[in-house]
C-alpha cells in the first residue's frame, strides 16, 4: 500500500473453484500479516450457513464474519456490513474474502463497486483465482480425467479469465512437468494476467503471492463479458449439501479414521455413479478445551480422501459440519450422505447421531447488487 493510502484499510479477496485450497491459503495470509503486525478480519462466503471454512478459521484464532444466503455479488450490502462490523470489533488494517467456489464476475460486482462507493475507506488488491492444479488441466484439455459438463466449466473458465493473479496452488502433489505446461498454457490463455506457483499447506512460493496482494494493483483495464444464463445454469447444476450433526457415543472412538472412512464411502459412492465431486469438506469438534478438530477434506471423485488435521485422543462426541458441493441432483446427495452416515458412523463405530441442521439446494441465478464495466 502506498503512502498516502495508510488510513484505508486493504480489501483482499481469493477466489477460485470449489476445492483449490482457498480457505488454507487464507489461513497462512492471515498468519504472514499478523507476524508483520497488522491486524486483520475475515469474511467467509456461501449460499447456505453451516460453513466448514468458518469453523475451520475460528478454531485458529481469526476474527471471521460469514456471509451466507449467496455470493458476495449478491450480498454486497452483507458484505460492507460484515466489514464494518469487524472494523468496529477487530479495528482491520487487512480485510481477506473469500467468495462462494461457484462464483465469477467478481471484477464486475464487488471490486468496482467498493472501489467507487467506498473508495475512502478501501485499497482494492489484485484479484487472485487459486486453481487445482490437476483439476485445471482437466478442464483445460490438458489431461484426461472426470470432469464438470461445459456450462460448470464456463464458470471455472470465466473465474480464470478476470483474474489479475491466477495462483497454482498444491504444486508439492503434482509433477513439475505438468506445473509448467499448465503454468504455460495460462500465460497463453490469459496473457494480461500473472501466474504463481505455490503450496498452500507447505508454504512454499507464498511469499512471492502475499507480496503483490499487499503491494499490486488491480490490473484489468476493461471488466469482461459474462453470459449470466448460461453462468446461473452451470452454478444450478451443482448440488449443495450442508449439515451439522451432533454425535455422541458411550463408548470412545477414533473421529480421524471415522471421518476419513466416511469420506471415502461417500466418494466410492458417488464415483461409481459417475458424479464428479466439486468438494467435500468435514470437521468433527470434540468441544473440548484443546480446541483442535479432525478436518478432512476431498476435492474430486477420483483422488483420495486427505486428513487436513487431527484430533489428538478418541473422543466420545461433538459437533460434526458436513459441506458437499458435486454436480448432481440435491435429492440425490443429501439421502446418500445420510445413509452413509447410518452406515459408516452409527453401525460402523455405535455412535448416535442427532442432526441439527440440513439443508440441501442448488444455487439461484446470481442477481447482483451493483454491476459497474469499464470498457477498452
Amino acid at each position: 500500500m502506498s503512502d498516502h493510502d495508510h488510513t484505508k484499510a486493504r480489501y483482499v479477496m481469493i477466489g477460485g473453484f470449489l476445492g483449490a485450497g482457498k480457505t488454507t491459503a487464507v489461513a497462512k495470509l492471515g498468519r504472514y500479516l499478523l507476524k508483520r503486525g497488522l491486524r486483520i478480519g475475515l469474511i467467509s462466503n456461501d449460499q447456505s450457513t453451516g460453513l466448514v471454512d468458518t469453523a475451520l478459521l475460528r478454531s485458529q484464532g481469526f476474527d471471521v464474519e460469514e456471509i451466507a444466503g449467496g455470493c458476495f455479488c449478491c450480498r454486497f450490502n452483507s458484505l460492507v456490513e460484515a466489514a464494518n462490523k469487524l472494523s468496529e470489533t477487530a479495528k482491520p488494517d487487512v480485510f481477506i474474502a473469500e467468495p462462494v467456489g461457484s462464483c465469477t464476475d467478481l471484477v464486475a460486482t464487488v471490486s468496482y463497486p467498493l472501489r467507487r462507493i467506498y473508495g475512502d475507506r478501501f485499497t482494492i488488491a489484485p484479484l487472485s483465482v487459486v486453481v487445482d492444479p490437476e483439476r485445471c488441466a482437466r478442464i483445460l484439455g490438458l489431461s484426461k480425467g472426470r470432469s464438470f459438463s461445459s456450462k460448470v466449466c464456463y464458470v471455472y473458465r470465466k473465474q480464470l479469465e478476470e483474474a489479475d493473479l491466477i495462483v497454482i496452488n498444491k504444486c508439492d502433489h503434482v509433477a513439475e512437468t505438468l506445473q509448467i505446461e499448465l503454468s504455460t498454457s495460462l500465460h497463453k490463455l490469459y496473457p494480461h494476467t500473472k501466474v504463481l506457483t505455490c503450496s498452500a499447506k507447505s508454504g512454499d512460493g507464498l511469499d512471492e503471492w502475499f507480496a503483490c496482494l499487499m503491494s499490486g494493483e488491480p490490473v484489468s483495464a476493461t471488466t469482461m463479458e459474462v453470459d449470466y444464463e448460461t453462468y446461473a445454469e452451470g452454478e444450478a447444476l451443482l448440488g449443495w449439501l450442508n449439515g451439522t450433526i451432533r454425535l455422541a457415543s458411550k463408548q470412545l472412538f477414533d473421529a480421524n479414521t471415522m471421518l476419513v472412512a466416511f469420506a471415502n464411502e461417500i466418494r466410492s459412492k458417488l464415483s461409481d455413479l459417475d458424479i464428479e465431486i466439486a468438494h467435500l469438506k468435514m470437521t468433527l469438534d470434540a468441544g473440548d478445551e484443546t480446541g483442535n478438530l479432525s478436518v478432512v477434506s476431498l476435492v474430486s471423485s477420483e483422488e483420495a480422501v486427505d486428513l487436513r488435521e487431527s484430533l489428538h485422543d478418541r473422543i466420545g462426541g461433538g459437533e460434526l459440519i458436513i459441506n458437499l458441493r458435486a454436480e448432481a441432483q440435491p435429492q440425490l446427495l443429501c439421502d446418500m450422505t445420510m445413509q452413509t452416515l447410518d452406515t459408516c458412523v452409527r453401525a460402523g463405530h455405535g455412535v448416535s447421531t442427532e442432526i441439527v441442521h440440513l439443508e440441501h439446494f442448488r444455487p439461484g441465478k446470481p442477481e447482483p447488487t451493483h454491476r459497474m464495466t469499464v470498457k477498452s
